[in-house]
């Protein structure tokens, strides 16, 4: 597969155009010269403008199409008016990729719309890819590249940064240099009419001098590519992102800004954690964490020892960590022991550890030595405070020596000013993050943990359907819903809302209609007093607002008279509701049992999200909710549970025993199912949802579905693409039976041990080297897939043990058009000439088929014979490269 990201043009050109270019004195067309100038562009550079034959010494021409070079990259500055017809002229050029810097576009009216949509077009045409417009540019220091206005550039370093907004861009970049961070790109999106946060992120994965990844982020336009993309990105590098537009004002202003669609918050704030991202909320957070990151801070867990020389100052430390749900390590006994050894008698004897106001340099060295070796302790918090005794230069030339050799974060915490500066200048110099008050450091602790906590959401691959011994009846669920939508209704009534839920087996409370009182008597009589009774109204929500709501019946004469009485409240508070009758079901007593709520929306960017919390009639009052994104297996099912208040109540507490969490988990699990399986349901709301030692039982349920357009993705609704458990497959071989199945992140080992076990020549051609084992990143690249944008199946047998073993790979990734992939197959040693690698190919092309693709592509050695040989009996179409003659690409059709 080749590896040259197809944005190398944009982030790595070597011929670059400055159009609008001008000596004009602060003009956007000086300034970005300039900047090219002054930042050593490597390339070639050329002005264009009809007014200058150079401009600041660089060679200028009438127009782009005048340049005797073909261009990688073009830079307008020029007027809004002026662009689809630079673009349409560079594309005429040859010209690879756009920025376009000005801005009067989609901000600025209908007139604006049409350019933009113009310029669009002229680009698509010519295929050219854009950056903006009202952008910043693009700055890579390390390749001498300031394609932006800039002022003053960026250092090197090996921090990428993607944001919405330029004056955001400047603001980092005028701190950065005197705090000596640096980067190894910076990029400002604009408006995005084109090239957008995915792609971008996209090419950073592959970056090698990127690192670690920031984001400034005010809305999205694509949920799936950004979600997949900061997935790709998340497993090999920290990510970072501060997302604005939290609250309805500031909502509202991101999408004046920006243009892109912003979701609730709390959705987007659990596909980040899903995603493995790190979510800051001011800048002063984003410059410490940049502080940290560039000083290659990396916590190892999240429990937290706080060492200080005051009291006050350590309650207020730990405070914050409890805020932030940050666990404070329990000291070991045998380390409070050590410290027992030295500390005065009246030191805390636990943590926060207080040293006491007379602590000397050798006191802090020693209590340092002692917690951090520690093994409940995964991160420490040096606090000082200027005392007689503490002298705070000392103090941190100590620290500074126990840092070097830690293999635990450290960060300090030196408070007041005058008396302090010295050793905080010391821990500036030494890369050790400081700060001047408690909260930020703990903050900064509890940011950079949380990549490591959601870490393991990432790696979660659930399927949408869970291996259970009782599957659901997809299809039973799919005719209720057919049924309602060709009646032309949307909000299914109760009996059908449970219907759905039985056909996933969630328990529920069985539920009749009555259409009369004598009609109820009988029903409640069948079912078994004592019952409950509510209104039946596609109309109405919150039954028990409208008076439709009676419960604990004991006998048929209160049956008759809560049938009278419902049908009156109801009719008086909500004259136009529409009617069915009441609903009687067995009134269900669970003197131990919790009322949560369970259920499930559509959010318009991120489509399914699963809700979770405590239930009953206040639901919005209690705001006790959490939410995920599915597809959920039991690990993220437990995350959700212990995101809650409520979370603490369902086990033992009082007299009551804890609830049957096998139960709550099953359901949890079973409205994903629902969620994935059903892309027509808007909205699940399941209250109560009654749990208690002995199971679970859903007394009420609403259901909302609507009209989809049929896609080739059956998960298409979704922003995380499940494990697609139903493209397994077993095929008969001679040798036996193998297992053709989806990669997931556990068969990590599977593919280092498979690749290990490949001849010199084998490796050379698939990866185009001889590496002798698969370096880290790019085991994460090639087992932790986006099963959205790529796909790769592994093909195994079991040993003489019974364990498993990789004996053939094959893999396809869907190129930026959306309409074609490039493909790549090994198979081991013993396995070459049985007709394996056909096989794996029949599986793979049939897949890209079925998802709509076009054509599959790949590229090959020229001196590949049996590989060449192979792929034309497929049907590829091959050509030779016409600038590298060692190469050939080739072409199968999948369509038509």
């Amino acid at each position: 597969m080749n590896e040259q990201h197809y944005l190398t043009p944009l982030f790595e050109p070597r011929s670059v155009a400055v159009i609008g270019a001008t000596e004009r004195e602060g003009s956007l067309g000086s300034v970005v010269v300039r900047n090219m100038l002054e930042a050593g562009f490597k390339g070639k550079l050329f002005a264009v403008n009809p007014k200058y034959e150079q401009v600041l010494g660089v060679p200028c021409y009438r127009s782009v199409e005048d340049i005797p070079h073909r261009l990688d990259l073009a830079i307008i500055t020029t007027k809004a008016d002026r662009v689809p017809a630079i673009v349409d002229a560079c594309g005429r050029a040859g010209t690879k990729a756009v920025i376009i810097i000005p801005a009067g576009f989609s901000d600025a009216g209908p007139r604006g719309r049409m350019l933009e949509k113009n310029t669009y077009e002229n680009a698509r045409r010519h295929r050219i890819r854009l950056l903006g417009p009202s952008c910043l540019g693009v700055l890579r220091p390390e390749l001498g590249l300031n394609a932006s206005f800039a002022h003053g550039g960026a250092g090197k370093g090996s921090i990428g940064l993607i944001s919405q907004s330029g004056a955001l861009c400047s603001a980092i970049l005028d701190w950065a240099k005197p705090n000596n961070v640096g980067f190894s790109s910076v990029v400002s999106l604009g408006t995005s009419v084109d090239i957008d946060f995915g792609e971008v992120l996209e090419y950073m994965v592959s970056d090698s001098r990127t690192e670690s990844i920031f984001l400034y982020v005010e809305g999205i336009k694509d949920a799936r590519r950004f979600v997949s993309a900061l997935r790709a990105a998340a497993r090999v590098k920290p990510v970072l992102l501060i997302k604005v537009g939290r609250h309805p004002v500031g909502s509202h202003a991101a999408h004046m800004h920006s243009g892109a669609m912003v979701g609730e918050d709390a959705v987007f704030d659990a596909a980040l954690r899903r995603a493995g991202v790190i979510r800051l909320y001011n800048l002063g957070q984003l410059f410490a964490a940049a502080n940290a990151l560039f000083s290659h801070f990396r916590p190892r867990g999240n429990h937290l020892a706080i060492i200080t020389n005051g009291g006050g100052p350590g309650v207020m430390a730990a405070d914050r960590a409890a805020d932030l749900r940050i666990p404070l390590a329990k000291l070991s006994d045998a380390t409070v022991a050590k410290l027992n050894e030295f500390l005065p008698v009246n030191w805390s004897h636990g943590n926060p550890i207080d040293i006491i106001g007379d602590a000397d340099p050798e006191r802090y060295r020693k209590t340092l030595d002692v917690v951090l070796a520690d093994e409940n302790v995964e991160g420490v918090l040096t606090m000082l405070c200027p005392q007689a005794m503490s002298s705070s230069t000392e103090v941190a030339q100590q620290v500074i020596e126990i840092e070097r050799t830690a293999d635990k974060p450290l960060f300090t915490c030196w408070m007041g000013e005058e008396q302090v500066r010295e050793g905080r200048q010391l821990f500036e110099k030494a890369g050790i993050p400081t700060f001047r008050t408690p909260e930020p450091a703990v903050e900064l602790f509890g940011h950079i943990s949380a990549y490591y906590r959601n870490q393991k959401l990432l790696v979660q691959t659930p399927s949408s359907l869970s291996s259970d011994l009782n599957p659901p009846s997809v299809e039973s669920a799919r005719l209720v819903i057919e049924t309602a939508l060709s009646e032309r209704r949307k909000n299914l009534n109760e009996m059908e809302s449970k219907a759905l839920l039985a056909a996933f087996r969630i328990p529920i409370a069985q539920t009749v209609v009555a259409r009369s009182a004598t009609e109820a008597m009988v029903l409640a009589e069948e079912l078994g007093l004592p019952v409950a009774m509510k209104i039946d109204s596609p109309s109405i929500t919150h039954k028990a607002d409208t008076g439709g709501v009676r419960l604990n019946l004991n006998g048929l004469a209160a049956v008759r008279t809560a049938y009278q009485e419902i049908l009156e409240d109801v009719k008086r508070k909500r004259p136009d509701a529409i009617i069915n009758g009441v609903a009687i079901e067995p009134m269900i007593v669970k003197p131990y049992g919790r009322e949560l709520m369970v259920g499930a929306f559509r959010d318009p960017i991120f489509g399914p999200v699963i809700t979770f919390g405590e239930g009953g009639a206040h639901v919005e009052i209690q705001a006790d909710r959490a939410v995920a994104l599915p597809p959920l297996n039991n690990y993220l099912v437990q995350d959700l549970i212990k995101s809650t208040r409520i979370a603490t109540l369902l086990g033992e507490y009082r007299n009551m025993p804890p609830i049957n969490m096998e139960s709550l988990e099953f359901v949890l699990l079973r409205i994903s199912e629902m969620v994935c399986e059903l892309p027509w349901i808007r909205e699940i709301d399941i209250n109560p949802l009654i749990v208690d030692e002995n199971g679970a039982v859903a007394v009420d349920a609403r259901i909302i579905v609507d009209n989809i357009a049929p896609t080739a993705d059956r998960y298409d609704h979704m922003a995380i693409h499940p494990y697609p458990s139903h493209l397994i497959t077993k095929l008969s071989m001679p040798e036996g039976e193998i297992t053709v199945r989806p990669i997931k992140p556990e068969d990590a080992e599977l593919e280092i041990e498979f690749v290990r076990k490949l001849s010199p020549e084998t490796k050379y051609l698939r990866f185009m080297n001889t590496m002798r084992e698969l370096p880290p990143a790019m085991v994460a690249r090639l087992t932790q897939i986006d099963y959205d944008r790529e796909m790769a199946f592994v093909a195994t047998m079991p040993d003489e043990k019974g364990d498993e073993v990789e004996i053939g790979v094959c893999r396809y990734a869907v190129n930026p058009d959306g309409e074609t992939c490039e493909f790549a197959i090994v198979v081991a040693e013993d396995w070459q000439h049985r007709g394996l690698a056909r096989r794996l190919m029949g599986v793979l092309i049939e897949t890209a088929r079925n998802r709509g693709l076009q054509a599959m592509t790949g590229i090959f050695l020229s001196n590949n014979d049996r590989m060449l040989k192979f792929v034309s009996s497929l049907g590829f179409v091959l050509t030779n490269d016409p600038e590298d003659n060692t190469i050939k690409h080739g072409v199968l059709p999948l369509q038509g």
